[in-house]
Order: C-alpha cells, then sequence, then structure tokens
C-alpha cells in the first residue's frame, strides 16, 4: 500500500516536472529548430545564437551539491559523470548538476518513505537504506544505459560510413570532402558526432585531434580502429582510400561475427522465458484436470 503510495507520489512529481519543462521551453523551440541548420555544415550564416534557458532552482541547488561533493568518494568524480554524459550525447547536462541529482534523489525519497510510516520499524529501515541507494544510483544508470544505446548505434552503423567514404575517397575527393558530405548524408547519433568534429575543425582544431576528440566521445572498438587507421595512415603516408576499403572489410567481418554470436544466444535467452513463462502455463492446463480427478478419487 505505501510502496503504491510513494510510487504514485513519485510519478506524479515527474509528470509535473515535465510540464513545467515543456512550458518553459515552447517559446523558444522555434529559435532552437532555426539553429540547426546553421550548426551544421551545410547551415548558412542567417541563424543567431539562441537565449539561453535560466537554470532551475533545483539545478542550481544540484550543480552546487556537485560541485560540494566532487572527488570525496573515488567513484563519486566529475570525470566519471562527464564520461558518461558524453556517451550519452547530454552535452548540455552540467557532470556537477548530474551529481547533484544524484544527491538529491538518495535523500529525498528516503525522506518520503520515512513520512509516510510503516508499522513496523525494521522494514521501514531496511526500505530507507534500499530506496536511497536506488535514488543515489537511478540518475547515472539512466545515463549509462542512454548512453549504451547510442554508442551500440554509433557501431552498427559505422560501417555504412566507411563505404561512403571509400566511394568519395576513391572518387579523388580529399579526407575532409569525405567527411563533409557523409556528415550531410548520415543521419543519427554518428552524424551528430561527425557535425561536432567537423565544427570543431572550423574552429581552428586538426583534423587528428578532432579525431581523437571524436574517440574520447564515442569510445567504441570500430571507432578506435576508424580514428587509429585514419591516424597511422597519415603519419606513414599511406593512401586513406586503400586504408579505408581494408577497414570496411574488417569492419563487415566483424558486424558478422557479432551478429552470429547473438544468434548462437538467442536459444539459451529463450530458454528462461519458456521456463518461467510458458511451462508453468502449459503444466497447469495439461496436468491440472489430472490432478483434480486423481485428488476426486480419494474420498475426505
Amino acid at each position: 500500500m505505501f510502496l503504491f503510495l510513494i510510487g504514485g507520489l513519485a510519478l506524479v512529481a515527474v509528470a509535473v516536472s515535465f510540464l513545467a519543462r515543456g512550458a518553459r521551453l515552447q517559446p523558444g523551440r522555434a529559435d532552437v529548430l532555426t539553429l540547426i541548420g546553421a550548426y551544421g555544415i551545410a547551415g548558412t550564416d542567417e541563424g543567431r545564437p539562441a537565449a539561453q534557458v535560466e537554470p532551475s532552482p533545483l539545478g542550481i541547488a544540484a550543480s552546487f551539491l556537485g560541485a560540494r561533493l566532487n572527488g570525496r568518494l573515488p567513484w563519486f568524480t566529475e570525470d566519471r559523470a562527464r564520461r558518461a554524459l558524453l556517451a550519452a550525447g547530454m552535452y548540455a547536462t552540467e557532470p556537477r548538476r548530474l551529481m547533484g541529482y544524484q544527491v538529491l534523489a538518495g535523500l529525498v525519497l528516503p525522506i518520503l518513505w520515512l513520512l509516510s510510516g510503516p508499522v513496523s520499524t525494521v522494514p521501514l529501515v531496511l526500505g530507507a537504506v534500499g530506496i536511497a541507494a536506488a535514488g543515489f544510483w537511478a540518475p547515472m544508470l539512466v545515463v549509462n544505459r542512454r548512453g549504451r544505446s547510442r554508442l551500440e548505434q554509433i557501431e552498427y552503423e559505422l560501417p555504412e560510413l566507411v563505404d561512403l567514404l571509400v566511394v568519395t575517397l576513391e572518387a579523388g575527393v580529399s579526407f575532409a570532402g569525405s567527411m563533409q558530405l557523409a556528415s550531410e548524408r548520415v543521419q543519427g547519433p554518428l552524424g551528430e558526432e561527425l557535425r561536432l568534429s567537423l565544427q570543431e575543425q572550423r574552429m581552428g582544431l586538426s583534423t587528428a585531434d578532432a579525431l581523437r576528440n571524436l574517440m574520447q566521445r564515442a569510445d567504441t572498438p570500430s571507432i578506435r580502429s576508424f580514428v587509429r587507421s585514419i591516424l597511422q595512415g597519415e603519419q606513414l603516408g599511406v593512401s586513406t582510400g586503400h586504408i579505408m576499403r581494408n577497414l570496411a572489410s574488417e569492419m563487415r567481418k566483424r558486424r558478422r561475427s557479432a551478429a552470429e554470436e547473438r544468434a548462437q544466444k538467442a536459444p539459451v535467452k529463450l530458454l528462461f522465458p519458456l521456463i518461467f513463462l510458458m511451462f508453468p502455463a502449459m503444466f497447469v492446463i495439461l496436468l491440472g484436470p489430472a490432478v483434480f480427478r486423481f485428488a476426486e478419487s480419494f474420498p475426505g
């Protein structure tokens, strides 16, 4: 009963926060949409700087708490939070604010549980400890899950990017021009990372530094192979088109092996739903009438 009450209050709080955020950001949504083209490679000079959204009091308090508690624990640092946010593509969120949200969730949720007032003291204390741990780790778990999903999508889409680079490089286009053409056609997280890397080059970074930053933001095996192959090719003077073609065949083999591995794991994953969900229902349907008849055969 009390768990349902706490869950309902949490859902109401989340809904109210989303409504407040949507009401605050709705007037500036058109301005943000007009800047999408200006930020990309194919943009024009008609865009103007977007108005910065003022942080809420809750965000200010979270940033203050994150700054005060930064580095107090070995696994609670700003660098760890920054890596998680970069992997998730949440560039507008400050690492200290995420850390502050963890602390606030770990403090507020146990207080709400204690105010609910269960009858027994032992469930009260154990529930408060468990809810505090869950509230503290929940924001980071959400960010890490989003980051894993995003990195998996980048890993899956990278072979198509390499094929596109092979075609443009063998057609005589330079590597920078190939990257620009690819950024205009590739969508999703990989396209966002490409456009961000090209934007860094336009702001003065070299190609090598921009690619290293790409590898830091999207740290996947294919991205590491992609960046290291390009950097080694530039250092050794090898043709970039030849490197890209070899890299494309290697990535195709890696994708094929990953698909075969998932196919081999599928029967094992299907076994658990069969055992715990389907087999009990089948046993009830098939053996239930026999059990009832067997019980009726014994008098009393």
